[in-house]
């Protein structure tokens, strides 16, 4: 059986190992996006990036696999940076159908007729292409302007949530107002989390052969691994440096904070398991014990340490919200548990 060479196959390992941590920094970026930050520009660069070194590095293994040769540096130049061009040059010459048949087949179908992916690849591909000099192009009356990328995204965010009476009502609420922002985000998550666990898991049961499982086990090999229910449920921001860099405030929970939810009658306090809750649970544990304090602050415990539950606990004990603790799914709402903490009796 015909290798590759050893530089190459080093070189090739590398891009996908790169690959998949722009996506990861690119996907964690974007739930960084809130009413404070809307600088689109760094995840709009590491996804473009990231998809495009990803399905070129696919294209060679899969080239490799079918014609025991790599593809020449033609080949992939002419593909250029457009995400839309790699996908169709890989559901042509290096995707298969034929097993397992079920789940293949439901990936072929996500991969050509899910318009939110098509509309997503080609915003970040006109990005990647020509569009990251927008405002330089605009300033210099380029004639070969591209798209505005950030306006193109606004209007794509506004069509998944439009501004209803609901939407409305949590734009008013403080404590609720930035779950608008993760829930368009966890939307366009899921959409990429599906494109690539498509790509993936081809891999996996070995459409690009021995060497594709090998040089993807420490990268992608896990997305082959998500199907419906998996996904939109990782917190990617962990990966970001100001993530990272963000002092978390978290209180562990002491024998007199115990004493005090016991016997204070101004501290009103109730277990809720997930089995027991009929919605859609936001946390990643199956317990937790939401407090009201004197009717107004709400926190949550969780393993032993309190977090905020609404904006007036996070403001009087300087807590972490349950968002940014990564102790809550983001895209996933708490209003409900603040609204249950309030009534506490």
């Amino acid at each position: 059986m015909r290798k590759i060479e050893t530089q190459k196959y080093i070189a090739l390992l590398e891009e996908f190992e790169t690959a998949n941590k722009l996506v990861r920094l690119g996907l964690g970026e974007l739930q960084n996006i809130n009413p404070d930050n809307d600088f689109y520009f760094l995840p709009f660069q590491l996804l473009s990036q990231g998809f495009e070194r990803f399905m070129k590095a696919y294209i060679c293994v899969g080239h490799f696999e079918n014609h025991k040769s790599l593809p020449n540096s033609q080949y992939l130049k002419k593909l250029g940076h457009d995400l839309e061009m790699l996908l169709a040059d890989i559901k042509e010459n290096y995707y298969s159908i034929d097993y397992p048949p079920v789940q293949f087949k439901i990936d072929w179908e996500f991969l050509n007729q899910n318009t939110d992916l098509k509309e997503l690849l080609f915003i970040l591909s006109e990005f990647g292409k020509i569009s990251r000099y927008y405002n330089f192009d605009f300033i210099t009356d380029n004639f070969k302007i591209g798209i505005n990328p950030k306006e193109h995204w606004k209007k794509f965010e506004k069509k998944i949530m439009p501004l209803d009476g609901n939407m409305m009502k949590k734009l008013m609420n403080h404590d609720v107002d930035r779950e608008i922002y993760q829930e368009i985000t966890n939307h366009i998550i899921v959409v990429f989390e599906k494109f690539v666990a498509c790509l993936s898991r081809q891999i996996i049961f070995n459409t690009l052969g021995q060497i594709g499982k090998q040089l993807t086990i420490s990268s992608f090999f896990d997305y082959g691994l998500l199907y419906d229910g998996d996904f939109g449920k990782t917190d990617y921001r962990k990966n970001t440096t100001k993530y990272k860099e963000t002092p978390k405030s978290i209180h562990k929970r002491t024998i007199s904070d115990e004493l005090q939810r016991k016997y204070d009658p101004d501290f009103k306090s109730k277990k809720i398991t997930k089995n027991e809750y009929n919605g859609d649970w936001p946390f990643y544990v199956d317990e937790v014990i939401i407090e009201c304090r004197q009717k107004h602050w709400c926190i949550v415990t969780i393993n032993g340490y309190d977090y905020a539950l609404n904006g007036a606990a996070k403001g009087r004990y300087k807590l972490e919200n349950l968002h940014d603790a990564g102790m809550a799914v983001l895209g996933k709402s708490i209003g409900d548990f603040i609204q249950m903490a309030l009534e506490l009796k």
